[in-house]
């Protein structure tokens, strides 16, 4: 049986041609844009750099509530020799902030500009008394100590400068990268095209929730997991369920859906007497094994012909078994990596380690990916058995614990890799 690496290698190799086909395109920032169709917003990839079309903060402005000074008046202020400035007009955030004359205390709030002249900021708990003057009181405010010009200030440009790199190309684009977007002025993004993805779940029991079952027929999870752990990897998803165990039923969703860059089929890829996937595939050119995993060891990939425009084209499918763990499973340990590989980005989540809270066996020839929860202590709880129809347990765990191939017992404290899956 082949490994999860290789596995994920012949994936990647599969969906590679992609990357020179898809091409980009430009996305409005806003946030009307985005809360209007917010999934065409997920997790997408930049296409080439983006330069800065300003510089962050725009202008010198204020760290703190308090008062803009010169450094240089209070260079001898001491608690027994106070220096006292007279007050300012005040400066609040998105007011014209003028100029700052020496020898007098602007009251500033935080984020506004700093005046022409002033250089630095003393908060207002430092100040003597410690709170802004009104109208009709003093008009004086003294300060005890010195400051060092910069203080509090936040200078124009120290995030980032006009004309430089603001999101080199793969970034993956999630609130913060269009949150500093936005903050430059920019309007759109130049973005990797989404791969289209006609997803295929397989099975003439499979039904819709909200929909009367019959003895015998299960409602579809398969689906809507998919279709979300797609999206949350950049593509668009168009779902279309098989409930057929007819070959030709199958092909014929397939064929009615050439628009699309990757077809992923799940289940009908076991050894079963009745595997649709196997059956309508399998003599396309699609080739099915078993991978040294559990749960997820069925799977398969290829392309077939399909005719696009009257020409015919070769379509990239990925099969996965359709046990809900095994589908999320597989998609974790192959798909998302090879998605997110193809649209440019960092392909793989980042493994971490920590020691088991408990001991369990696991079988010699598997790489087991087990699901979990990484508790307090930093210790990895896992969550359910390893059967691949746990899927309860999949939606309590927050990470995959690997357990490598030719380990037949952990015990309480052993080291294991895992990945977080909750984000």
């Amino acid at each position: 049986m082949r490994t999860i690496d290789d596995h994920r290698a012949e994936i990647t190799a599969l969906l590679a041609p992609l990357r020179g086909s898809l091409g980009s395109e430009w996305l409005p920032v806003s946030g009307e844009s985005l809360s209007a169709d917010p999934a065409r917003y997920l997790r997408r990839v930049l296409a080439r750099d983006l330069v800065s079309p300003s510089s962050l903060p725009a202008f010198d402005n204020s760290q703190m509530d308090g008062f803009a000074v010169r450094a240089a008046d209070l260079a001898t202020a001491t608690a027994h020799s106070p220096v006292s400035l007279p007050v300012a007009p005040r400066v609040a955030a998105g007011d014209v902030f003028g100029s700052h004359a020496a020898g007098t205390a602007t009251p500033i709030m935080t984020g506004a500009g700093l005046p022409e002249g002033a250089d630095a900021v003393v908060q207002i708990e430092k100040a003597v008394p410690p709170v802004f003057p009104t109208a009709s009181g003093d008009t004086h405010v003294s300060f005890v100590e010195p400051v060092a010009a910069g203080t509090f200030v936040r200078s124009a440009g120290s995030d980032v400068r006009e004309g430089e790199v603001l999101l080199a190309a793969g970034a993956v684009l999630g609130p913060a990268q269009f949150g500093v977007v936005a903050g430059t002025g920019a309007v759109r993004v130049e973005v990797r095209r989404r791969i289209r993805v006609l997803l295929v779940s397989t099975g003439h029991e499979i039904r819709d929730a909200g929909t009367a079952l019959a003895p015998g027929q299960i409602f579809d999870a398969n689906t809507v997991s998919l279709t979300a752990a797609l999206l949350g990897a950049g593509c668009e998803v168009v779902a279309r369920p098989c409930r057929s165990d007819d070959a030709d039923d199958l092909l014929d969703v397939i064929r009615d859906e050439p628009d699309v860059d990757l077809v992923v089929t799940v289940g009908g890829v076991s050894a079963g007497a009745r595997e649709v996937v196997r059956d309508a595939l399998g003599p396309l050119g699609v080739k099915f094994m078993k991978v040294a995993m559990q749960p997820g060891g069925p799977q398969g990939f290829g392309r077939i012909e399909v005719a696009v425009e009257g020409a015919a084209a070769a379509l990239p499918v990925v099969c996965l078994p359709g046990n809900p763990v095994s589908a999320l499973v597989s998609f974790e340990a192959f798909l998302r990596p090879a998605l997110l590989r193809t649209l440019g980005a960092e392909p793989l989540r980042e493994t971490r380690r920590a020691p088991s809270a408990e001991a369990f066996a696991s079988p010699p020839n598997h790489h087991q990916l087990r699901r979990g929860v990484l508790e307090p202590d930093g210790r990895l709880r896992l969550r359910g058995g390893p059967s691949s129809h746990l899927l309860h347990s999949y939606a309590e765990s927050t990470v995959l614990v690997h357990v490598p191939v030719g380990t037949t017992r952990v015990a309480e404290g052993d080291e294991l890799d895992f990945w977080r899956i909750d984000g």
